[in-house]
């Protein structure tokens, strides 16, 4: 095995659940909390949700799998999009 096979694995799990990571940190800080929940308020659920996927998914250069996961550690999302 080759150090960049090795690497393309681990990179390729942790895309798969990058999303979820990142509503998981909101949800995890009282500061950033504070801040999704007044978003929320303002734009609705839906708006907030989607767009902070899209912009993990552009952030760090991800293409969409068709696969979503239905069962996210983060309780502020229902589901989320794999990533290649």
């Amino acid at each position: 095995m080759e150090i960049k096979d090795l690497a393309d694995e681990v990179i390729a799990l942790k895309n798969k659940s990058i999303t979820d990571e990142v509503f998981l940190l909101i949800q995890n800080n009282k500061e950033f909390m504070q801040k999704y929940l007044r978003l929320v308020q303002e734009k609705g659920l839906q708006t907030v949700n989607q767009q902070i996927g899209r912009m993990v998914m552009t952030k760090y250069g991800l293409t969409h799998d068709t696969e979503r996961n239905y069962e996210p550690e983060s309780t502020l999302i229902s589901s989320y999009q794999v990533f290649d």
